[in-house]
């Protein structure tokens, strides 16, 4: 980190699809050297205030807070076009900053937002950096190849959502007393071995300014006619990742209109219990432990390998000419708050690297 912390100030700009607000470095007129680091569920800006801090001088950081998180406009999110709600207003940022292309940084369900921001406006990307990303076939009812279980995506989307924890976020409670807790769910799924952040108190307000109810987290429900026997609906943050309606598969073959492939940085934490490989929250992994009843045996639903599937395509990416840089961290699932000097190194060498290679 450097020694003297970069000043952050708030971001409050106004869209042409609704009003953004978050943290930016700036200076307001800067559009050239801007990285948008782009948060996830549960969270806000708030989690990239050390690492704006961090960022070298000549550069801007720009983190807008997504919709219904922080203190942008809690408009309602279709699901149904996946996480464009998301990337279109972070696309959105841009146009009204007048920035015509900047690094993107996207963290857990924000590694998604910006995958998509990436299909769908290539040549606005100079490169693309994803932390601990939602595989490229969403979360849950996936197999390995990246194939749908069923057309009812039983077990993805917000049907499983914890109602305990939609209630206490609801209620703004900040203890720890409760092991469905906010902070107790910070604490012990975002962070690894016991980490507790110095600034834990900031982050736990971030995480209690997410939005509750059917348009926002978790959203709404559908019947599957399979196990678990729920489904993802059409509403709200955890359906945005349900197979149905989100894959980000196609970056295998991301090029611009002038076919430059921006470089990738893919920076994970090695104990991740949310994305990885047998996350804590996999729906068979929950199942094969007794937790959720019923579970019909790894043929029919097997784990989802979140990582190989992330790998795989970032593989299939650099065999179509790209190329990409993976960086793990002794952390868990936020290895930018865990261990931040490590992680900025990685990120100030990627975002030099990136901006030095010819664009042509």
């Amino acid at each position: 980190m450097t020694s003297s912390p970069r000043p952050v100030h708030p971001l409050d700009t106004t869209t042409g699809r609704l009003r953004v607000r978050g943290l930016d470095t700036g200076p307001s007129d800067q559009v050239d050297h801007v990285v948008v680091l782009v948060h996830g569920n549960l969270s806000s800006s708030e989690f990239f205030r050390r690492q704006l801090e961090a960022l070298p001088q000549g550069w801007r950081g720009i983190a807008p807070d997504l919709r219904g998180f922080g203190g942008s406009d809690p408009e309602p999110v279709d699901a149904t076009r996946g996480v464009r709600d998301y990337s279109d207003d972070v696309l959105s940022v841009l146009d009204a900053l007048g920035v015509p292309r900047a690094h993107l940084l996207g963290w857990s369900l924000g590694g998604g937002v910006v995958a998509q921001a990436a299909l769908d406006r290539p040549g606005a990307v100079a490169s693309l950096v994803l932390v601990d990303p939602v595989s490229p076939y969403g979360y849950g009812a996936t197999r390995a190849d990246g194939s749908r279980l069923a057309d009812d995506d039983p077990g993805a989307g917000a049907g499983l959502a914890n109602p305990r924890l939609v209630e206490l976020l609801a209620a703004g409670e900040r203890s720890g007393d409760d092991p469905s807790s906010p902070r107790s769910v910070m604490n012990g799924l975002y962070f690894a071995h016991g980490f507790r952040s110095p600034d834990e108190e900031a982050l736990l307000t971030s995480v209690l300014s997410t939005r509750t109810g059917p348009d926002h987290y978790p959203g709404d429900a559908s019947p599957a006619s399979s196990w678990p026997g729920t489904g993802p609906g059409g509403r709200g943050v955890l359906n945005t990742l349900a197979p149905k309606h989100f894959d980000v598969s196609g970056l295998a073959a991301l090029a611009d209109d002038d076919g430059r492939r921006p470089p990738v940085l893919w920076a994970r934490g090695e104990h991740d219990a949310i994305v990885s490989d047998a996350a804590a929250l996999d729906l068979a992994v929950l199942g094969g432990a007794g937790v959720v009843p019923g579970w019909p045996g790894a043929e029919a639903y097997p784990v989802q390998p979140m990582v190989t599937q992330t790998r795989a395509v970032l593989d299939a990416y650099a065999a179509n000419g790209g190329s990409y840089r993976e960086v793990v961290l002794d952390a868990g699932h936020s290895p930018h708050v865990e261990r931040p000097e490590e992680f900025a190194a990685a990120l100030h060498e990627h975002l030099t690297t990136a901006e030095e290679a010819p664009r042509g």
